[in-house]
């Protein structure tokens, strides 16, 4: 099997619109979650999350210095007639696009392929049309036909950057993020194509979404309500639930050949992944199938525990979740488990249901190349002290090699990401 390594990456959440911002966000410990603002509440116990504020695709097309001219000119088309997670997820897709150096690319548009990661994406879209829909009944936007479906964002990005390859989405729950990286990395390995966008969907959620979620006990209750930023607290005994985050993120997939042909920059190498199912539908999380991905993705590659560095966990902030990974990486870790860095992006930017799995693999991937663990800044008091939390100071000048990054879903959906710094290719 040919090597499938990382050659561009893209991002837009709560704390930034692109990779530098979220950068120095992971960095400086910064927390994108408050009041909401853009979902309405009323009926909601929840009235906080990590929205995207004062984003633009208009401005956000004018800043990027790379962008050719065509490509400015069908996203202005294409996005002005589009939902919001369909102008966030093209915009992060531009931005990886850009990054991998795929716009001065000799590769054939048919070579490239397109994965979009998320199911029922635009809830919140659907909902309001329907509202409309019950107000003026003669009157439907003929639009929605196409624009409610997953796939119109696949179809928005082909047309945008011109790729005629392979396309789909991929649904998992909050495993969607990886099980769209682990579908592109197979892709890339049988050679159905030579690159894949892999674009974590931005999860547009209504009122009702957040209120079923708050119901089922999933999302954090009432407790920090007046103070947001604190709301999420993976491993802490103060955790009551996950906070709903905004974001999307896209990673350029590519073989080490293509990669090695077009002289680019190669940001990391997947170099395995995996998943599997619990034989249950509901939401409480299996430690054994959680078990299993972890060994699965170690055991194919020869990679020895001792030699993870980081785990990037799925760390939601909800109780029984928390303790369950933690729980399981003890299991497959034992005794290295005190010598591996432990944290969640989730603490700063929330839960990003379908694009968690990229996002996190971007910060997995920065963190890496920067050398620098991100703070879980809620951490006051950890559930477990077995484990080695990075903790609520930004940790400096480290070295990761290798991590892993935890995806699990609703339905017992669980997935693994094995990632290796761009820096030890040659090992």
């Amino acid at each position: 099997m040919g090597r499938v390594v990382i050659t561009g990456y893209g991002v837009i959440n709560s704390v930034g619109h692109n990779v530098e911002d979220f950068t120095e966000s992971l960095r400086s410990g910064k927390s994108g979650i408050s009041t909401l603002l853009t979902i309405p509440t009323d009926t909601c116990p929840v009235k906080i999350g990590a929205e995207i504020k004062d984003f633009s695709y208009i401005d956000y097309l004018n800043s990027l210095e790379e962008i050719s001219q065509s490509i400015y000119t069908i996203s202005r088309k294409v996005c002005n007639n589009s939902n919001l997670s369909t102008q966030i997820s093209s915009c992060a897709a531009i931005q990886a696009y850009l990054d991998a150096e795929l716009i001065h690319s000799l590769l054939d548009s048919s070579s490239i392929g397109i994965i979009v990661s998320g199911n029922n994406i635009s809830q919140k879209y659907i909902i309001d049309n329907y509202d409309k829909f019950l107000k003026e009944p003669e009157y439907i936007n003929p639009k929605y036909a196409i624009s409610f479906l997953d796939t119109n964002i696949i179809g928005a990005i082909s047309e945008i950057l011109n790729i005629k390859g392979i396309g789909y989405s991929v649904g998992g729950a909050s495993a969607s993020g990886n099980l769209g990286l682990y579908n592109a990395y197979q892709l890339i390995q049988a050679g159905t194509v030579k690159a894949c966008l892999c674009v974590g969907a931005l999860a547009d959620f209504s009122e009702l979404e957040l209120k079923a979620f708050s119901i089922l006990g999933a999302m954090t209750g009432q407790t920090f309500n007046d103070q947001p930023e604190k709301a999420s607290r993976p491993f802490d005994k103060k955790h009551d639930g996950f906070v709903f985050g905004q974001g999307s993120g896209c990673v350029v997939l590519e073989s080490m050949e293509s990669a090695l042909s077009r002289d680019v920059q190669i940001r990391g190498e997947i170099v395995s992944a995996a998943s599997g199912l619990d034989g249950n539908h509901l939401t409480n999380p299996s430690i054994e199938g959680e078990i299993k991905v972890m060994q699965s993705v170690l055991q194919e590659t020869g990679i020895t525990t001792k030699e993870i560095d980081y785990i990037n966990t799925h760390g939601t902030s909800s109780p029984l979740g928390d303790i369950t990974e933690l729980d399981a990486i003890k299991h497959v870790f034992k005794e290295c488990v005190k010598s591996i860095h432990i944290n969640s992006t989730k603490s700063l930017i929330g839960h990003c249901i379908y694009s968690a799995g990229v996002v996190e693999l971007i910060a997995t991937l920065i963190q890496m190349k920067e050398g620098f663990y991100h703070p879980d800044i809620n951490l006051d008091d950890p559930i477990d002290r077995q484990v080695n939390f990075v903790g609520k100071k930004v940790l400096t000048d480290v070295k990761i090699n290798y991590a892993l990054s935890n995806s699990f879903g609703f339905g017992g959906i669980n997935s693994s990401i094995l990632v290796k710094n761009q820096k030890c290719l040659n090992r």
